[in-house]
């Protein structure tokens, strides 16, 4: 089978197009025939070992797992024989969080992974998309903010892969929405639900006079002092970025009563019941894929370059 392949850490031309074995699938897995997935920032992270916590995790001088890419959305070609609810023929969602290994034509996931059948009116790249940001906006909006009617929002990096979904969950939950974005993607976020759209080539929202009950910082861009003034007395300060002074800032303001920062490990936190929750909300239209760019899998040097120019809209798919 055809597989991008990771030969060490660094630029994106240490991904080179090899043939490996097909996998053959355990007891308890499933072989995916993969028909999409995605490149975002966690990736290019990745693929470059940087931050250094990357490397102590996954290899020091080169990656554990040679074949990147967590979420992938295909076909479920064979089971073993143990598998029980799933079978050959099932159109799949799942995320690869221990293994990696979606940048390939095949992948062997365990039935315990967090798997679950796409929709019928639901295409493999809308899948993968919305899995992509939706399931980081899911656990952060949903599970450490506890998003509820009335709260006001705000989102920065509101036209990312995050950042769309955040701002259709939160309008789902009843919350005011305020979107942070360039000028060139306003009516994208506005789009997507948001009630206030700031134009941060023009205006710095950690100035401003209005006050949030929840700051997403869906880029980890801004940091918790910088965005400490607008939140409210109880205001929470959430973000994507595991820096070691966010995690200092999140034990420290857990001690007390007011503003807090919260940091979570999103990827490591799926299941099926949110993947499940997340093709019930594309189904019935609460979610909606944004896909900015399709890329084929020999040209995923390519995508992952895209990614980095920190300009894309939405999601980027690898196509299979």
């Amino acid at each position: 089978m055809r597989a991008m392949v990771q030969i060490s850490y660094g630029p994106p031309e240490v991904i080179v197009l090899q043939e490996i074995p097909k996998p053959s699938p355990g007891s308890k897995e499933l072989l995916i025939r993969i028909h999409a997935a995605k490149v975002g920032p966690s990736d290019c992270a990745f693929r470059k070992g940087n931050p250094f916590m990357i490397k102590l995790l996954y290899g020091l001088s080169r990656p554990k797992f040679a074949i990147g890419g967590t979420e992938l959305a295909g076909v479920i070609e064979a089971v073993g024989e143990e598998v029980q609810h799933f079978k050959p023929g099932d159109r799949i969602l799942g995320m690869s969080v221990k293994s990696f290994g979606a940048f390939a034509e095949y992948k062997c996931l365990s039935e315990e992974s967090p798997l679950t059948v796409i929709p019928d009116n639901i295409t493999f790249e809308e899948a993968v998309g919305v899995c992509d940001g939706g399931a980081t906006a899911l656990t952060f909006h949903r599970d450490k903010a506890k998003l509820r009617e009335g709260q006001k929002v705000l989102i920065n990096g509101a036209s990312g892969a995050v950042g769309i979904y955040a701002v259709q969950l939160a309008k789902s939950y009843g919350a005011e929405v305020t979107g942070v974005c360039s000028g060139a993607n306003e009516s994208l976020v506005r789009n997507a639900g948001a009630d206030f759209v700031i134009d941060y080539t023009h205006e710095d929202f950690t100035k401003a006079d209005k006050a949030y009950d929840v700051v997403f910082d869906a880029v980890g861009k801004r940091s918790f002092p910088e965005c400490r003034r607008v939140l409210t007395a109880e205001g929470l300060y959430l973000t994507t970025s595991p820096n070691l002074s966010t995690l200092m800032q999140m034990m420290w303001t857990s001690l007390f009563k007011g503003k807090r920062a919260i940091l979570a490990t999103a990827g490591l936190m799926q299941n099926k019941a949110n993947l499940t929750y997340l093709m019930e909300l594309t189904n019935n239209g609460t979610l909606n894929a944004v896909i900015d760019r399709r890329y084929p899998l020999e040209h995923l040097p390519d995508a992952h370059k895209y990614v980095e120019t920190e300009r894309k809209k939405g999601n980027v798919i690898i196509d299979f």
